[in-house]
């Protein structure tokens, strides 16, 4: 977990979000936060199991509505931890 949070979350803003388990519409949600903040990157760490892809997939949605060219980086994690 240590580990995780260095590479992932240290010194940055972080969000957590489950599209399986919230009834949010993350895309324009997360539009006007980035459309009303200067934001460098986007990275998302994200599991393999299916419902995570909601996450990615509304994230670009967002950028593309907040009208910015935001940099995304997506990260995927197997349920034993490991980067693929």
């Amino acid at each position: 977990c240590a580990n995780f949070h260095g590479q992932f979350m240290q010194g940055k803003v972080t969000l957590i979000a489950c599209p399986k388990l919230d009834a949010v519409n993350y895309a324009d949600k997360l539009s006007r936060i980035f459309a009303a903040n200067d934001i460098r990157s986007i990275p998302i760490s994200r599991m393999t199991v299916p419902c995570c892809g909601g996450l990615p997939f509304a994230v670009q949605n967002a950028i593309r509505e907040s009208g910015k060219d935001i940099p995304l980086h997506i990260v995927t994690i197997d349920p034993r931890g490991q980067i693929q």
